[in-house]
């Protein structure tokens, strides 16, 4: 994992398309099918090797790529396959704005985050009304309360796009 990482980052220098990333990976500990079916990619050997690539996703692009691979290899990638990659490049996003951890308690999204941003949570308030609590103390975070017909990972990429426009109104 560690040299596919150092491989991946050698080829974004020499491209000239390297950024700074965060020094630490989100962990997201949520109920998500995210898993490569033995039906799928039945040998071992070439399951490690895409569990490899699909953890470099940073980015839009290498997630239509490892879609594109993965088809081209493998035929139709199930939900699962699907949930893994999409869930791989939802990691990459939380890191960039400073979340370390994703959770789930009870029937809140929980996001650990050391830096609170009131602009980010306005926005996040905003677009979930009544749904958004916050807690700076302890292991600050802030929380969505999910609606029975929520899915995970829309919810949180609904929040992370409403994290994104934040950052960006602050920008301009």
């Amino acid at each position: 994992d560690l040299y596919c990482k150092l491989l991946n980052t050698a080829v974004k220098e020499e491209k000239g398309e390297l950024q700074e990333q965060p020094g630490f990976d989100t962990q997201i500990d949520c109920d998500i099918d995210a898993f490569i079916p033995d039906t799928y990619i039945p040998n071992e050997s070439q399951k490690l090797d895409v569990y490899k690539r699909i953890s470099s996703i940073e980015n839009e692009e290498d997630y239509s790529e490892m879609q594109d691979e993965l088809i081209d290899r493998f035929g139709e990638p199930p939900a699962p396959v699907l949930g893994l990659i999409r869930t791989s490049l939802l990691r990459a996003y939380s890191a960039q704005h400073n979340i370390y951890e994703i959770g789930r308690k009870g029937d809140r999204l929980l996001l650990y985050i050391d830096d609170l941003d009131m602009q980010e949570i306005s926005a996040i308030a905003a677009g979930f009304p009544g749904r958004v609590t916050v807690s700076a103390a302890g292991k600050p975070h802030i929380a969505v309360r999910i609606m029975p017909q929520d899915k995970m990972l829309d919810l949180l990429e609904k929040v992370l796009l409403l994290m994104n426009t934040a950052n960006k109104q602050k920008d301009s």
